[in-house]
Formats: C-alpha cells, sequence, structure tokens
C-alpha cells in the first residue's frame, strides 16, 4: 500500500509540473470553471469520495481516476462537452456570450463515459449525460474583468515595434560608431519587453482570474442528469459475462445542486431515482414431500437517494461532510417477491429463504479536496455505511484524481 501511495503522489507531481507549463491562449481572457467536479458518470457509481457532490460547468475534457480499493485497477471515466466544443470553442466568445440563455444551458451538456472494478470484482460500464439549468455565475460572461486588455497589449506592441524600427533606422545611419552600443542595448531592452508580452499580459489575466474565483468559487448552481450502469461478472482476463441483477445495474435520473453560504461555505444537495431489476433467491418447498429447490426470481426496483454536503474552504481546498440515505421502493425482499412469483398448488416459499442485495441506508462521508494546480484536482473522502438501526458496517477510504485536459 505505501508503494501505491508513493507512485500516486508521484504522478500527483508529474501531472502538476506538465500542466503548470501550459499557458493561457493569448486571445482567450477568462477562466472557463471555478471547481472542478467528479464526472457524472463516476457520481452515479458511488465511486467519488463525496457522493453529494458539488456542481461545476467544465468548457474543456476531463479524465478522472478512482482509488476505491488502492489497487491500480482501470477505473477511468473521460467527460466533455459536445455543444460546447462543435458549436462555441473559439478564441472570440461572442458567439457564446451573445447566445440566448437556453443555448448557453444547451452548450452545458456533458457527456460521461467511465468504467471501474468493485470490490467483487465485477466490471461495471456506464455513461451519464449532464447539463445546467441554473448558474447564478459564467466566468466565460465576466467581460468586464477583462476589458481593455487586450486592446492596450496590442498598442504596446505597436508602440514597441515603431520604437526598435526608430532606433535601427538611427543605427544604421549614425555616423559615430561610439554611440551605436548604446543604441543595442536599447534595441535589445525593447525587444525583451516584446518577447515578454504574452506572459505579462497572462499574468495579468491569471491575477484577475484568480480574484474573480476566489470571489465565485461556491457560486450558486443547479445541474440535472441522467445515466445507465451495467455490472458484469468477470474472469481473470477481464472477459465480461452474465450481468448483475441488482442495484449495481440501472437506469438514474438526478438533481445535484450547490448553494454559496458566504465566502467559505457551500451547502450541496441530490435527489436521485435508480430503476433497476433486483434478483431473488429462495426456497420453493413442496407441501406434500418437504422437498425443497433453490429458485430465483426477478423484480422491478427502485433505489431512492437523498443527501446534504456541508462543505467549508476556499479555491484551492476544501473539506466536507455529507450524509445520504438510501431507501428501496419495496421494503423487505418478501414483499417485493410476493409482487412477481405466485407459488404453484401443493407448493409454498419457504419462510426465511429469500434473500437479495442488501442496501444500508445510511452513509455518512468525511472528506474534502486540493486543486493541486489549475487543472488538476485530488479529492478523497472516508466513508461509513450504517444499516437502518444505525449499527455500523463498512468503512471505505476513496480517492480519485482528476484532470482537465487543457
Amino acid at each position: 500500500m505505501n508503494e501505491i501511495l508513493k507512485l500516486l503522489i508521484a504522478g500527483i507531481i508529474l501531472i502538476n509540473s506538465s500542466f503548470a507549463q501550459l499557458a493561457v491562449a493569448p486571445d482567450r481572457v477568462t477562466p472557463k470553471e471555478f471547481s472542478i467536479p467528479a464526472t457524472p458518470v463516476f457520481d452515479l457509481m458511488g465511486v467519488t469520495p463525496s457522493q453529494v457532490n458539488r456542481t461545476s460547468d467544465i468548457k474543456d475534457f476531463k479524465v478522472d481516476w478512482s482509488f476505491k480499493s488502492w489497487k491500480l485497477n482501470p477505473n477511468l471515466a473521460i467527460q466533455a462537452q459536445p455543444v460546447w466544443e462543435i458549436f462555441y470553442n473559439k478564441k472570440d466568445l461572442s458567439k457564446y456570450q451573445q447566445a440566448s440563455t437556453f443555448a448557453r444551458r444547451l452548450a452545458s451538456l456533458d457527456i460521461s463515459i467511465g468504467t471501474v472494478q468493485d470490490e467483487s470484482g465485477d466490471r461495471r460500464i456506464g455513461f451519464a449525460a449532464k447539463f445546467n439549468i441554473i448558474k447564478q455565475k459564467d466566468p466565460l460572461l465576466a467581460k468586464e474583468m477583462y476589458t481593455g486588455i487586450s486592446e492596450r497589449f496590442a498598442q504596446e506592441k505597436n508602440d514597441l515595434l515603431n520604437q526598435i524600427s526608430v532606433l535601427e533606422k538611427k543605427l544604421d545611419t549614425i555616423s559615430d560608431i561610439l554611440e551605436k552600443p548604446a543604441i543595442r542595448i536599447q534595441i535589445k531592452s525593447l525587444e525583451e519587453q516584446l518577447l515578454t508580452q504574452n506572459s505579462r499580459r497572462r499574468d495579468e489575466i491569471n491575477a484577475k482570474a484568480k480574484i474573480f474565483i476566489e470571489e465565485n468559487w461556491n457560486a450558486s448552481s443547479l445541474d440535472a442528469a441522467v445515466g445507465k450502469v451495467n455490472s458484469y461478472r468477470t474472469d481473470s482476463a477481464g472477459n465480461l459475462f452474465k450481468l448483475r441483477l441488482n442495484r449495481s445495474t440501472g437506469f438514474a435520473t438526478w438533481l445535484n445542486g450547490s448553494l454559496g453560504l458566504g465566502k467559505r461555505w457551500l451547502l450541496s444537495g441530490l435527489i436521485r431515482s435508480t430503476w433497476y431489476d433486483e434478483q431473488l433467491n429462495f426456497t420453493l418447498r413442496d407441501i406434500n414431500t418437504l422437498e425443497e429447490t433453490p429458485q430465483e426470481a426477478i423484480a422491478r426496483n427502485k433505489l431512492f437517494a437523498i443527501g446534504l454536503n456541508f462543505r467549508y474552504g476556499n479555491p484551492v481546498y476544501t473539506f466536507f461532510m455529507e450524509f445520504l440515505y438510501e431507501q428501496k421502493s419495496f421494503s423487505t425482499a418478501t414483499e417485493a417477491l410476493s409482487k412477481v412469483f405466485t407459488p404453484l398448488p401443493g407448493t409454498e416459499i419457504s419462510g426465511g429463504t429469500v434473500k437479495w442485495s442488501v442496501v444500508n441506508p445510511n452513509n455518512i462521508t468525511f472528506g474534502g479536496d486540493w486543486r493541486v494546480s489549475r487543472s488538476v484536482i485530488l479529492n478523497y473522502g472516508m466513508r461509513c455505511v450504517f444499516d437502518k438501526k444505525w449499527k455500523f458496517t463498512t468503512f471505505t477510504p476513496v480517492a480519485t484524481i482528476s484532470c482537465m485536459m487543457r
């Protein structure tokens, strides 16, 4: 485990140093997102440190890695916004800024696909689609923050080029050779200013962007999403076999919202419904011979989840505590079986043999995140699961790394 942790930390440092070298495109004068959220398909699978995630609208491709069992399994998800990439991802943002509210909401549509290997060795594969409904602040509309930067640096560039041109002509025509070294020094100084224009412009943009993000990192928003996950039994080679019929396989819809409280707090909420086929195992007994035979049936079930997350921090790091409650539409396996199976005359269901996949309803998680750089964030959490009588059942550490592919 220590080697895995060292590898994880080394990967973070390598990714951070790589992304730190990236410059803001000269014609793009605004940040794209306030935070780096969890990929929706990972959110649906429950493999993120926080199950009640904060909302955010990314405008780049993103990749997530999930580490739930501290094994280097290929737990990977990718996320992108096709409408934004096709119609609005230009150096000039005027098309997006002049678009209608509906069109900008449509541009927030993102698609994600992902896969994880769970604790039982099953391979889970899923996809999700999410779009923003309400957004308190949009970084791409903050035109007033960057007004005049491009014009000022363009004017400076012209002035520097004119000065260099004048000095070069003077250097060619001057008769006193003792003055030439001083003129060459002036030309070199002006050329250095010209070469540093992009970096100085970038630094000014980043400084203003930092202020803007610090003021709005916990801006309120509301997202809606749908998703589908299938879970398959696999062999040692990773071949997919029978589909699991339990809560690991299903279709879901959910609402995820965040509300900023002051400058340091963020309250997030989640409401989600998941529809899935539930496999029920039981024993059927012959009343006359008392012979028992194992049987199975499939019931259509629904899992309802609701949760709250309290987050404290700033744009660089946050800490959170959350509670998530889950409940099936059928309270017991026997109730679910009675809806889909009727014993033949002369037979009965052996009492106490009806089994299904147990869902412990109460989840409490503590954790946080650290935004390593503008493009990389490390999320971590410790999840405690309790049954309906609040008896402690499991404790699971979860960590994810999210990278914006800028």
